[in-house]
């Protein structure tokens, strides 16, 4: 019952929400971005219960970086919300529109999702950057963190709401589902009657799970089996830095490199300067036997190395023939999230954007800038996997349906 009445709250506020005008909205986020800050302490106190929890119940380190938050972490949650306060409001765009020969006049205009539901696990500042990117879009969500940051997603959903409140804007904009019970988790994915969509975020486990049990549309996002690929033509001053912060930077995020290409014309003198450059940030190395022979250190890679997103200090290496046999490694073992070519040969770079099969596809960048805030989003919602509706970063407009108005003086058909 509980669930129903958060449900039930949700469908009303939408109406609320969708009457909000741009200023609103944009005063409310500037609200909240403030408010964060303001209750800093006691988010910090809250999330610092979650982690003391998650190091006893031995929590891997990556999710543990997921999970913790900081003075810098809150700002930069602050600074996400001010940025999509600064964006565009997509709602009430004009898509398209025309004139039929009896005269109707038909627009394509963008409106609001309605009722998003979002599921996800360890990443607090999800909480946050969720609700700006839902409520900008004129949207009200429901939230359902994991139990491993239940105190922080409390803390944080508290305070939206209390800034919500000071404003007299409906606070059910934002509700979170405090009940961490699994088959209250089954349930909400069963309130199609209220709920117009439902995003998992977390691991392949997770967003397997809600897609195979939601009665409700779910747009999926992914995990991240990204690759670099080292074409014969490389830059090498460019692809160690490169290699080097997808793959450390931090090691627990979806847009993270888990696994290294390199073209065999060239593994000879970059494989030891690639292994230096691992070894300074103590990445293990597990290889093929094409490759092993170059690395010293590695260990001998199997079949299930290729598939692994490790979110962890570990990556793959295959060497190959050339770019296509790179591609066909990449379109076979991917999830469709971020993939990178380092290259000076410009047919082989877009050979490579053309044919491989992902959201993002990068030339002689690194592929942590697949990321809402690195493409001007502000924030996001996720990165999609999937083709329909959504790709890649979802920012506000991937938030959004459109509806058709049409005007007429009296047309009967």
């Amino acid at each position: 019952m509980e669930l129903i009445e958060i449900c039930r709250r949700a469908k009303e506020a939408k109406y609320k929400v969708q009457d909000l005008t741009t200023k609103e909205k944009n005063k409310a986020l500037l609200k909240v971005a403030d408010g964060l800050i303001k209750d800093t302490k006691t988010i910090l106190d809250a999330n610092n219960a979650d982690y003391e929890e998650g190091k006893l119940s031995g929590m891997h380190q990556g999710m543990l970086d997921r999970l913790k938050l900081d003075e810098k972490r809150i700002e930069a949650m602050a600074e996400g919300i001010r940025e999509v306060c600064a964006l565009e409001d997509p709602i009430g765009e004009v898509m398209e529109s025309f004139k039929r020969p009896n005269g109707l006049k038909i627009s394509k205009v963008r409106v609001p999702l309605g009722v998003i539901g979002i599921i996800y696990e360890s990443r607090p500042n999800v909480t946050a950057d969720a609700f700006a990117l839902t409520f900008k879009a004129g949207n009200a969500v429901i939230l359902k963190g994991g139990s491993d940051a239940i105190n922080s997603n409390i803390a944080i959903t508290n305070s939206i709401r209390n800034s919500l409140r000071s404003l007299n804007i409906e606070p059910d904009a934002v509700q979170l589902i405090e009940n961490t019970d699994r088959q209250v988790t089954t349930k909400f994915m069963q309130m199609n009657d209220y709920v117009d969509v439902l995003i998992p975020r977390g691991s392949a486990g997770l967003i397997r799970a809600v897609v195979e049990n939601s009665t409700i549309p779910v747009i999926e996002t992914g995990t991240g089996n990204c690759h670099i690929y080292v074409d014969k033509d490389a830059d090498f001053e460019k692809a160690i830095p490169i290699i080097v912060n997808a793959k450390t930077q931090r090691i627990g995020v979806c847009n993270a490199a888990e696994s290294l290409i390199v073209h065999k014309d060239i593994k000879d003198s970059f494989l030891p300067l690639f292994e230096k450059a691992m070894k300074e940030h103590s990445v293990e190395i597990r290889a093929d036997k094409e490759s092993i022979e170059n690395l010293d250190g590695a260990v001998p890679a199997t079949e299930d190395d290729f598939y692994k997103e490790y979110l962890d200090y570990i990556i793959s290496v295959k060497t190959v023939s050339d770019v296509d046999e790179a591609i066909d490694h990449i379109n076979k073992y991917n999830t469709g999230h971020s993939e990178s070519i380092i290259t000076e040969n410009k047919d082989a770079a877009k050979k490579f954007l053309k044919r491989v099969d992902a959201a993002c596809v990068y030339v002689n960048a690194s592929t942590r800038f697949t990321d809402g805030f690195e493409f001007g989003f502000g924030a996001e919602i996720g990165i999609s996997t999937q083709k329909l509706h959504a790709r890649g970063p979802m920012g506000l407009k991937e938030l959004t349906s459109y509806k058709y108005q049409i005007t007429g003086n009296g047309q009967i058909r």
